[in-house]
């Protein structure tokens, strides 16, 4: 119970946007993997290119940020 309460506290927990950033940021990601179904005629290259630049863009921001922000920068890195 003390580890959970440690968590929730913490910096980087619930109580902060360095939680909730990344709990939706998984929104695209599941976006990316639903899509898979779809037949390659409809898949947009300018909303790959835009997904890749926005993923750029956060792994950039989670390492920088204090306190550095991991749950978001592994979130980046994985591929759609």
């Amino acid at each position: 119970m003390e580890v959970l309460r440690a968590f929730v506290n913490s910096p980087i927990g619930p109580k902060t946007t360095h939680f909730w950033g990344p709990v939706f940021n998984w929104s695209l990601p599941i976006a990316a993997f639903l899509d898979t179904k779809k037949p390659p005629e409809v898949i947009s290259g300018n909303m790959t290119a835009v997904m890749c630049g926005y993923s750029a863009l956060f792994m950039r921001f989670a390492w920088v940020v204090q306190p550095r922000n991991l749950h978001l920068l592994v979130l980046r890195t994985l591929p759609p």
